[in-house]
């Protein structure tokens, strides 16, 4: 009896073009730095005791962290695409956004989850934030359900 394994589909991976060139700079940047590693590996063999030796097991973690680093980007730069805004007039993937609520201005720049870092104003179109201004357009009131209660926002400016 044959058997049929299916492999489900993968969902592309939305970046910027600037994330995405993040990604490949970094693979780029390992690839450099695994080479080092493994010339420590090879250094630490030759101290004898592999199981006694410290200087090996750490160069053993380092190469292992690297390849594991390796093989995500692999992944992402296979399954990624680039989305760039396009100069529409609701927010999309690539979107600077400009948003107040109570007084107060925020701004945030909507990306791939992969690429999202909220300290540095970039928000995963994932996100409940993320969720809720995708598609929106300026003007538009954005309510967004968070345990503490309802934020509402409105929206400001896309660029």
């Amino acid at each position: 009896m044959r058997r049929t394994i299916t492999i489900p589909e993968v969902e592309p991976i939305p970046f910027t073009k600037e994330g995405f060139t993040k990604i490949e700079e970094e693979q780029q940047q390992l690839l450099i730095e695994r080479v080092d590693a493994i010339g420590h590996l090879q250094k630490s063999r030759e101290l004898g005791d592999l199981k006694e030796n410290g200087y090996y097991q750490a160069s053993r973690q380092k190469v292992n962290a690297i390849d594991a680093r390796l093989r995500r980007i692999k992944f992402l730069l296979k399954f990624g695409i680039i989305k760039e805004a396009s100069q529409s007039e609701k927010v999309e993937i690539g979107s600077n956004i400009e948003l107040a609520s109570g007084g107060t201005k925020v701004s945030y720049q909507i990306v791939g989850g992969e690429e999202s870092n909220p300290s540095e104003g970039k928000i995963s179109h994932k996100s409940p934030l993320g969720r809720a201004v995708l598609g929106k357009k300026v003007g538009e009131e954005i309510v967004l359900n968070v345990p503490a209660g309802v934020i509402l926002y409105a929206l400001l400016k896309i660029s």
